[in-house]
């Protein structure tokens, strides 16, 4: 998710952190890093000079609270969030949303992924189809949606099933009991005027609480033009931005966005129904930091995982290759590997994973669960049993060497310090040279 501009915020921030002073040609050197890296983002060119001149001006003119380097890290932080605006909060609570959007941005596949999203929050939502222009539109919504179990409907059983309007009505009747219906609209190629026209008569008979807005990511500026033209129709409360995993010029859209009355609500990380993410420009603007986001990765292990999963006793007692077996399964939970990691506040440990990097770790730890396959009861528990003939021994089980053996107990060691650490206090995670993350992050928020 836009990883050139994160690789490069994250320099960027290194360097402050490792200047021996902040002073006007650090804060230049800052301003004209971060010009480049928003440019390269398709972040439009005035508004990266309205950010520049902010955090210049704030860097050097503001009144220090904290120290010069955290106080110059804090401005780049909050104006970062300021060009893409705070996010909108969709309510959990019975409601019609009603889904608008441009052929091929992604709308049929968001409103299975939305849909899913409350499924997962404990609500009831079902999903009615009024696109009868597209011909796959309907076969494709309804087997996302059987996928999920979520009710769908697409007025099949009407008289005349390319009544827009008459689909609907029955299907909001059809789904009165369900606490939230999602409406599929038809999309277009272009802002032409029937599909306007279309859609501000479905809104005025429907009165739906939310209209949201279907963007790919991949338009960039253009996002700016769409979202005043649906807005100005029907009203934009909320907006979805898709594929942001395939794109360089997310932050366009995310830019562009802010330039009007809506903001967005969700973001599409994949294809896959469950690649979908709240937003929240604190917790995105700090992934994009390297400074992780920790709130985001506890609701999605909260959503992934049962109590069983987590045992938080490990924190008092001994950690042994049995509880490291049961972590590395809850992690497996939890969703893709490098979007777990991504949440994590590596920046400050000079770790800044690249797609191979994600991919080898992850091949990695399945190894370790094969190798831990192998072994016997007693082994799992008591790890420094493990040695000669015993380290042959799991080696020949698993298919792997003595010497990857070997490495699987040092990272096990090197976990069960972590954990011990943790237990008595002692553990911080440093966001960077002298600054610990929890400690700055307090400071930031």
């Amino acid at each position: 998710m836009l990883e050139k501009l994160s690789s490069s915020l994250k320099e960027t921030i290194r360097k402050i952190a490792m200047a021996k002073r902040i002073d006007k040609h650090t804060v230049d050197e800052l301003v004209r890093d971060i010009q480049r890296a928003l440019i390269q983002a398709d972040v439009k060119i005035a508004l990266v000079k309205e950010i520049s001149s902010r955090i210049r001006e704030r860097a050097l003119k503001e009144k220090l609270v904290l120290n010069p380097r955290e106080h110059v890290i804090k401005v780049v932080y909050e104006e970062l969030i300021n060009i893409i605006g705070k996010g909108v909060e969709v309510p959990l609570s019975p409601q019609k949303i009603m889904m608008v959007g441009l052929h091929g941005s992604g709308k049929t596949s968001s409103c299975a992924k939305l849909a899913r999203y409350f499924q997962k929050k404990g609500l009831k939502p079902a999903v009615i189809c009024a696109d009868v222009y597209r011909p796959a539109a309907s076969d494709q919504l309804r087997q996302l949606c059987d996928k999920i179990g979520v009710p769908f409907y697409d007025g099949a059983n009407l008289p005349d099933g390319k009544d827009v309007m008459g689909i609907v009505k029955a299907g909001v009747k059809e789904f009165e009991k369900y606490d939230v219906k999602i409406i599929d609209t038809a999309g277009r190629h272009a802002l032409e005027e029937d599909m306007i026209k279309e859609i501000r008569e479905i809104e005025k008979t429907i009165k739906p609480e939310q209209r949201v807005l279907i963007l790919d990511a991949s338009i960039g500026q253009q996002a700016s033009v769409q979202s005043k033209a649906f807005d100005g129709a029907i009203g934009i409360t909320g907006i979805i931005i898709t594929k942001m995993d395939g794109t360089a010029k997310g932050g366009g859209a995310l830019s562009a966005v802010s330039e009007t009355n809506s903001g967005v609500a969700f973001i599409g990380t994949g294809e896959k129904v469950d690649d979908f993410e709240k937003f929240e420009s604190d917790g995105f603007i700090s992934r994009l930091l390297g400074m992780g986001d920790i709130k985001s990765l506890i609701e999605m292990a909260e959503e992934s995982l049962e109590p069983v999963d987590v045992d938080l006793d490990l924190l008092k007692g001994k950690f042994t290759l049995k509880d490291l077996y049961k972590q590395l399964e809850a992690v497996k939970k939890m969703g893709p590997f490098k979007k777990v990691m991504q949440m994590l506040p590596l920046g400050g440990l000079g770790i800044d994973f690249d797609d191979q990097m994600y991919q080898i770790t992850e091949d990695k730890l399945k190894r370790y669960r094969v190798m831990m396959d192998s072994m016997t009861e007693e082994e799992l528990n008591e790890p420094k049993i493990i040695g000669g003939s015993r380290l042959k021994r799991i080696a020949r089980g698993s298919g792997t060497t003595t010497a990857e053996v070997s490495e699987l107990i040092k990272y096990h060691k090197l976990m069960q310090k972590m954990m011990k650490s943790l237990s008595t206090g002692r553990g911080k995670i440093p966001m960077m040279k002298g600054m610990p993350m929890d400690k700055m992050m307090k400071k930031m928020k």
